[in-house]
């Protein structure tokens, strides 16, 4: 989503959407222009792109695990919900994002 000031007869609203659909909702031929004024994403130090990444890592870990705690009986239920614990607390142990829990 993008930050879209559009502005007729000197008068300016800011939308939130697509350039496009600015465009349909007000079109440029009754008197209406678009300015995009999303505020630029900054950019990641190598570091912080790793730790992105491996916080994606984590939330896939969590999301593909999640239905072992759902079984009553499953026979690694403890040693699962012990290492979704530790890929929770990872991102504020020192060890993150050097080393990746194990299950």
């Amino acid at each position: 989503m993008s930050q879209i000031e559009v502005t007729k007869d000197g008068i300016t609203n800011t939308i939130v959407g697509s350039l496009e659909f600015a465009q349909t909702a007000f079109p440029a031929k009754n008197g209406y222009s678009y300015k995009d004024v999303s505020p630029e994403a900054p950019e990641l130090t190598q570091e912080e792109e790793r730790a992105k990444e491996e916080r994606r890592w984590r939330d896939d870990e969590l999301k593909n695990s999640d239905w072992v705690v759902q079984v009553p009986d499953h026979p690694q239920k403890t040693d699962y919900t012990t290492y979704r614990a530790a890929l929770r607390d990872w991102p504020s142990t020192a060890d993150f994002p050097d080393t990746k829990p194990t299950l």
